[in-house]
């Protein structure tokens, strides 16, 4: 598996939105496996996170202009550009 961890910082009072905007995406990527948003308790950072099954498919994700175009939509809300960590996802456990 593939994927991101990625930290982004509202504008302020925007949480809502981003949230809104980032979740109701009906869009599935192939390869997708999961995504998951965490609003840090006492932050005003949002951290994302984007599990794929292979990093092929992450990066044919990446380079999709639909996703370019949901990505535009969330970046408004965004005081700056998100801080992305991208890598291999070595080891999990569910359950």
């Amino acid at each position: 598996m593939y994927g991101s961890v990625f930290q982004m910082r509202p504008k302020s009072g925007m949480v809502g939105q981003l949230r809104d905007v980032m979740m109701s995406n009906t869009r599935r990527p192939k390869g997708m496996v999961a995504a998951y948003l965490l609003d840090q308790d006492g932050s005003p950072d949002v951290w994302g996170f984007a599990v794929f099954e292979d990093e092929r498919s992450y990066r044919d994700n990446a380079n999709d202009p639909a996703q370019d175009a949901e990505y535009r939509k969330f970046r408004e809300l965004l005081e700056s550009d998100p801080e992305w960590h991208d890598g291999s996802i070595d080891s999990f456990r569910t359950g």
